[in-house]
């Protein structure tokens, strides 16, 4: 990886750690956030080394979502003709290819959100798997406080995370939601005193993960993602194909053993990706 601005990344124990550095701009996401994330992501489901991610935060808040140099320079649209409304699709789509990234990759993802977690901040954390956060954490989608519709994935993926009325109030009105009404609603599965709590707690968990077999890990999240948004009858079919493809009697034999040995398992990691276009 080269060496990055926007954030820091360490793997330890097959837990990669990426941390929002930016706490002067309040983390907010500029052109070089969304180019540095996407290949950070990238690299992270292509190369193994990690069974599960956290991304956490500095400063005051989570991130304060989009960064207004973005809409005057990386999102332009010319609102003149048809063709160039036209062109905000692709333009939409690059962007929220990456916090699809965060959905679609093959391990984990936990968001530890402290402080605001703003606008595209949202987008962001919605296609996290878990989310923790502090006390002090709130949630906004400020897309509308500013005239906008919110456009990154939040409008789709917190319906499926939050009773929709409650979804219509936040995105109607730009309120603020808190960590307390949050952890009530579903929205985060634990609250944290202070973000140094968080931080452990969510490492925690993410070591936890990386000592199943990364497969089954795998599985379970193409089987969650897949059932969200499709009937049982399907899900359940899908589950067929899904566990004949991961099946592994000597994983399973392992997790036992080490159950009743009061030790964690030895498996063996993802096999790394290599693009087709990497070949020859």
């Amino acid at each position: 990886m080269d060496k990055l601005s926007c954030f820091s990344l360490s793997i330890d124990h097959h837990v990669a750690h990426l941390v929002l550095n930016r706490p002067e701009a309040m983390n907010t996401m500029h052109p070089t956030f969304w180019k540095e994330l996407d290949a950070v992501l990238k690299h992270l489901n292509a190369s193994a080394a990690a069974r599960a991610l956290v991304i956490s935060s500095t400063g005051k808040h989570f991130t304060a979502g989009m960064a207004l140099e973005t809409f005057s320079s990386a999102i332009q649209m010319d609102e003149t003709n048809a063709e160039g409304r036209a062109a905000m699709f692709d333009a939409l789509t690059d962007i929220q290819s990456t916090f699809s990234l965060l959905e679609s990759m093959r391990i984990p993802v936990i968001a530890a959100i402290h402080g605001g977690c703003i606008g595209g901040g949202v987008d962001m954390v919605t296609a996290c798997c878990i989310r923790y956060a502090t006390a002090d954490a709130f949630f906004c989608i400020q897309e509308i406080n500013i005239g906008m519709v919110a456009d990154v994935g939040t409008l789709q993926r917190l319906p499926k995370l939050l009773p929709m009325g409650l979804v219509k109030e936040l995105a109607y009105t730009g309120r603020r939601l808190s960590a307390a009404k949050a952890l009530a609603n579903g929205l985060v599965t634990e609250v944290f005193d202070t973000h140094e709590a968080l931080v452990a707690g969510a490492l925690q968990t993410a070591q936890e993960i990386a000592s199943k077999p990364p497969v089954a890990i795998w599985g379970s999240k193409q089987a969650i993602n897949y059932a969200r948004d499709h009937s049982v009858e399907d899900s359940l079919r899908q589950m067929g194909w899904l566990q004949g493809a991961v099946w592994s009697t000597p994983h399973v034999m392992e997790a036992i053993t080490a159950m009743k040995e009061k030790r964690t398992g030895n498996y063996p990691d993802l096999t790394p990706l290599k693009g087709f276009k990497e070949f020859g």
